[in-house]
Parts: C-alpha cells; structure tokens; sequence
C-alpha cells in the first residue's frame, strides 16, 4: 500500500513539475516530463508494483531468480564451447564426413588435368670416372693410410 502511494505522488510531482515546465514554453521537455511522470502510475494501476512488492519479500521468488540465473550461466556456458569446439553439432559431423572420406581416398586416382607446366624432375647422373683422386690418395699415402 505505501509503495502504491509513494509511485502516485512521485507522478503528481512530476506532472507539476513538466506543467511548470510548459508554462515557460518549453513544450518538448515538459512532454518528456509528463511522460517520465506517468510511468510510475501506470505500473500502480497494471498491478506491476503490488507483484515486485509481494516478489521482494518472497523466499520462492528469490529462488526462481536463483534458478532463472542458473539456466542463463548454463547457456552462455555451452554457447562459448560451441563456439571454441567449431560449431555446432550439425557441422562438427559434417566436418568429421569430410575428413573420413578424405581419409579414405585421397584423391590418389584423380586424373591430371593436363600437362604440367613444370618439367618433370631427371634422375641425377652419378659421378663421372674421369676425375682425378691421384693428389688425394698420395696424402693418405704419405700419412700411412
């Protein structure tokens, strides 16, 4: 009952104060005033109040916002894996399809596509039998090996 009576006087003052305001010419503010003013007294007359009034002092109340709260963390708790995990689950199997049919074929038996524009690799020749290691093993030689 007190809050309904606190909410219709802050509405009286708040209409006395936007007509005081109209009164100098300042229409647009006073709109805005009276706009402001008239909320509280809407949530008095639609039973807004009554329920926060009754909502505040409720253990039940208190506990459903607890639960309420509860199933919010929950979800953004399961979006943020979604996201950090790749997607959702339609994807993520989607992706696994992907891969297992990558994994099973790899595209070994495509055909090539036409002639490439890099000249195939040629096998290195060995070394030639005319170079000379006469110097070398006169070394080795000298040194008794």
């Amino acid at each position: 009952m007190i809050a309904e009576t606190i909410c219709s006087a802050v509405a009286a003052a708040g209409l006395g104060i936007a007509a005081v305001t109209a009164y100098r010419k300042r229409f647009l503010a006073a709109a805005r005033l009276a706009a402001y003013a008239l909320v509280p007294l809407g949530l008095v007359m639609t039973g807004a109040v009554e329920w926060a009034a009754e909502t505040a002092f409720s253990p039940v109340a208190w506990a459903g916002f607890g639960v309420l709260g509860t199933a919010w963390l929950l979800f953004m708790g399961t979006r943020s894996a979604e996201r950090r995990s790749g997607g959702t689950r339609k994807e993520r199997r989607a992706a696994a399809k992907a891969a297992q049919r990558d994994a099973v074929a790899p595209a070994a038996s495509a055909p090539s596509l036409g002639a490439s524009t890099r000249p195939a690799a040629q096998p290195k020749k060995a070394a030639a039998p005319t170079e000379d290691f006469s110097d070398i093993e006169a070394i080795l030689k000298k040194h008794g090996i």
